[in-house]
């Protein structure tokens, strides 16, 4: 069970973040969570949005260069130590958490992290013997 990340590369200059995210509005694309990490000419911006497809099409026809990746969106409790634990599950068995980012619902009751890890099933399958809940693409849109 894994979710699709948008990851669009995005030049460092001024109005270009704007206008993604104005071709994402027009295409009526919702932002469910994102990250930007950033160089000096460059970043790259991740987002998880309810409708990937659309997104990438929109995105695409906007002239930005995108790219989609399998990731895994994991439900952990909103309180301390509640993502040792999950990390746990990954690296107990050798895995590579490549990058991860996390939100919080609206409930606030728990978190949502979203991991790129180097082996996806291994990974999906050490949660869940772990016993952590895994949302599917259409939970993660629905927060």
């Amino acid at each position: 069970m894994t979710a699709v990340q948008i990851s669009v590369f995005l030049e460092n200059k001024s109005g270009r973040l704007a206008e993604l995210t104005n071709a994402l509005a027009k295409a009526s694309v919702n932002i469910r969570a994102l990250s930007l990490a950033e160089t000096i000419d460059y970043g790259v911006l991740r987002l998880i949005v309810d409708k990937p497809a659309a997104a990438r099409k929109a995105l695409s026809e906007a002239g930005f260069t995108v790219t989609e990746t399998e990731v895994v969106a994991v439900e952990m409790p909103d309180r301390p130590g509640g993502l040792a634990g999950i990390v746990d599950l990954v690296t107990q068995r050798g895995l590579n958490i490549e990058y991860l980012y996390a939100f919080v619902g609206q409930r606030g009751e728990n978190a949502v992290v979203i991991f790129r890890i180097d082996d996806v099933k291994a990974a999906v399958a050490a949660l869940q013997q772990g016993g952590a809940r895994i949302l599917s693409a259409d939970e993660l849109s629905a927060i």
